[in-house]
């Protein structure tokens, strides 16, 4: 495994250009499924989140080609659609093969996804939907079994505007003849890109982004070309990178609408943003931020992926100010550690509360998670010191090249092996 090595307190400049939405590639590399035809997907970020996806879509008989940011999707064999524990895993988003599977082959068998342990995010919905659609659900040795004889349209209500659940149900619909209508969606920018593919594959999409969703689908969907929309989280933690650090830095190929919520929070902390198209300036003093308080929300409230960098941006605030945690019920994981590096923070529940600190200090810690190693990041690129950071295959799971593009801004980071003489 590998760690980082961050000898911080050096402020950023320059600039440094956005990647591809992992979020948003994942369920378009599996709406691949589909189609038969060839699918050309572009701007696709290089992360091992990706790495499994293709690992999986091969394993059930697509022939992919991936790399230098390029992802092709063929199908020469016929389709097993088995997606085995070995490899589901690895990654919650697997359950994105589920819809397409069971959509055009009428069965699927796939284990339950593994990925972050930030909470419990059960797949329930994805299955009560599932069945208002005409499939039978049933459960052997650990794995979930659907089929169905005949899909039908149906008008679905979520409970809870989940984002895999209305993904899923939006493809599977794809390939049934008739209007599905899904109420209570989430309306994350990453469904409004997946709707997009979904229009050039022949379906009808209406109201994605929105809460209502109606679908209207074909018999047979066409293969596509599609560009992925820039990452969203990666652009919100570099831009609190350079806001914990101090400096000035330009992301490129970045996108400022959906990041509405924090960038009202940064400037509430005093921190400088530009926006123009594709271009975002952040300009941050290297004096302590304002408290600012925010509470985690569904799309377009603060999103809860950019929680643990914003407690490691405010520990160094001049006052004190609160984190409310509504989405998910296990992510403060981080706060042990960043108390590791003198940051000051009482976990209440859901509730973190943030003492200010004067400065943080460099120390060994360890990512339990994707955000929570990237909150270690921003902490450690503001800390006075030397801080490793262990564990970070988490990070890689959805930052392409962080520690490269860290360098371009000035920060002093190093990617080590971790064989135990590094403490």
């Amino acid at each position: 495994m590998d760690l980082f090595v961050i000898n911080g307190g050096h402020a950023l400049s320059g600039e440094t250009r956005i990647s591809g939405s992992k979020n948003a590639a994942l369920p378009i590399l599996f709406a691949s499924l589909l189609t038969k035809e060839r699918c050309e997907i572009s701007n696709v970020p290089e992360l091992k989140d990706v790495q499994s996806a293709y690992d999986l879509l091969n394993r059930l008989g697509k022939n992919c080609f991936y790399g230098y940011g390029n992802f092709i999707a063929e199908e020469h064999s016929e389709i097993n659609p088995i997606a085995p524990y070995e490899l589901v895993r690895k990654m919650r988003a697997s359950i994105l093969a589920a819809g397409p599977l069971i959509a055009r082959f009428g069965k699927a068998r796939f284990s339950l996804p593994g990925g972050c342990t930030i909470g419990v995010r059960p797949i329930d919905m994805h299955l009560e939907a599932f069945k208002q659609l005409g499939v039978e659900i049933s459960h052997d040795k650990g794995d979930v079994l659907m089929t169905a004889k005949k899909m039908h349209p149906n008008r679905i209500k979520f409970r809870f505007p989940s984002v895999g659940a209305t993904e899923n149900l939006m493809m599977a619909a794809s390939l049934i003849d008739g209007e599905t209508v899904l109420e209570n969606c989430a309306r994350e920018p990453e469904i409004e890109d997946l709707s997009a593919v979904l229009v050039k594959m022949g379906a009808a999409v209406i109201g994605a982004g929105t809460g209502v969703i109606k679908i209207k689908g074909k018999p047979a969907l066409n293969g596509f070309s599609h560009s992925v929309m820039p990452d969203r989280i990666e652009t919100g933690t570099f831009m609190l990178l350079c806001a914990a650090a101090g400096g000035k830095i330009t992301l490129l190929g970045a996108d400022s609408k959906p990041l509405s919520a924090l960038i009202r929070a940064m400037r509430k902390a005093g921190v400088k943003i530009s926006c123009g198209k594709g271009v975002i300036t952040v300009s941050a003093e290297v004096s302590r931020p304002k408290p600012v308080s925010i509470s985690t929300k569904p799309y377009p409230g603060f999103p809860t992926d950019l929680q643990a960098p914003w407690m490691a941006f405010m520990a160094q605030c001049s006052g004190e100010c609160e984190v409310h945690e509504k989405i998910f019920e296990n992510r403060f994981m981080h706060v042990p550690e960043l108390a590791r590096m003198e940051a000051n923070i009482t976990v209440m529940d859901r509730k973190a509360i943030i003492h200010g600190v004067p400065g943080l200090m460099g120390a060994p810690v360890m990512a339990s998670d994707l955000r929570a190693g990237a909150a270690l990041v921003v902490a450690a690129a503001a800390a006075r010191g030397t801080s490793i950071i262990r564990r970070i295959y988490h990070i890689d799971r959805g930052y392409e090249k962080l520690e490269l593009k860290l360098r371009e801004l000035g920060a002093d980071v190093r990617r080590r092996k971790d064989d135990g003489s590094i403490k």
